[in-house]
């Protein structure tokens, strides 16, 4: 009888380290799930980080190295168009895309959607564009290559009516005054463009997020709403198109792309 209290105590000890051990094991499943849950959210990886597979375009500016998208201009092949690398695998409609870039000071780049490819240059694309930039002087706003110009500028939530005279000849360039859209009313501030800027890593990596569904076109950095686009121009908008990364016409520079997923709404 006097074993008796020995073994109860050891006994209770033996429950206590068991059921410290389920509640870590609980805890681990847990956390588990919830990083399977946040890894398979829909969005998918559209490139392999080791080849140009599904990509198109002049491997003279474009290239994969270490598990990153790298567009790049030297002093030897200064450009004369702006060209692209160009998703070949799907021309997607409603979608969200994520990605982090990093660009050197003078670089000019961005990412295009809902594009067309021409056919007069080679790797070109027409067609919305998330701008980026070196000094991130336009970094966020949503332009439009090659057609509207600037539909809204960083920190602008704007909205976008059809020209007033679609029928007129060159009604494109005649709704155009200073590099943006006339037909354009700006809805709401996002905050102001000067202290968006300071969201934006001058030399290290962001975090970008599109949201393009039906004619509304949001762009983030950081977590950060930097432009919307409400594009009720019927004659001009585009509701599918080709997806692309671009380098610039200018001095020699270098854009990285990492960590490139996509997902169809």
């Amino acid at each position: 009888m006097k074993n008796k209290p020995w073994k109860i105590l050891v006994l209770g000890c033996l429950i206590c380290v068991i059921a410290s051990c389920r509640e870590k094991i609980d805890e681990k499943t847990s956390e588990t799930i919830e990083e399977e849950i946040q890894s398979n959210d829909g969005f998918a990886s559209i490139f392999d980080g080791n080849s140009l597979e599904n990509w198109n375009g002049d491997t003279t500016y474009w290239r994969a190295e270490n598990d990153v998208l790298v567009g790049e201009i030297t002093p030897e092949t200064l450009l004369e168009n702006n060209t692209f690398i160009i998703y070949e695998s799907d021309e997607p409609a409603d979608f969200e895309l994520k990605a982090e870039f990093r660009i050197s000071k003078d670089g000019n780049s961005g990412i295009n959607y809902r594009s067309e490819q021409l056919d007069t240059i080679p790797f070109a694309l027409r067609g919305y564009q998330a701008d980026i930039d070196g000094n991130h002087r336009y970094t966020g706003q949503n332009y439009e290559e090659r057609k509207r110009t600037t539909l809204a500028y960083r920190g602008e939530k704007a909205e976008i009516a059809s020209p007033e005279n679609p029928d007129v000849p060159g009604s494109l360039e005649a709704n155009v005054e200073r590099n943006a859209w006339k037909n354009r009313e700006v809805l709401e501030s996002l905050g102001h463009m000067d202290s968006l800027k300071t969201k934006i890593n001058s030399s290290d990596w962001n975090k970008i997020h599109l949201i393009v569904k039906g004619n509304r076109m949001q762009h983030y950095v950081n977590g950060i709403l930097m432009s919307e686009v409400i594009d009720n121009d019927s004659i001009n908008r585009k509701a599918s198109g080709k997806l692309g990364m671009q380098v610039h016409v200018g001095p020699p520079m270098k854009v990285e792309y990492r960590n490139i997923m996509l997902k169809k709404l």
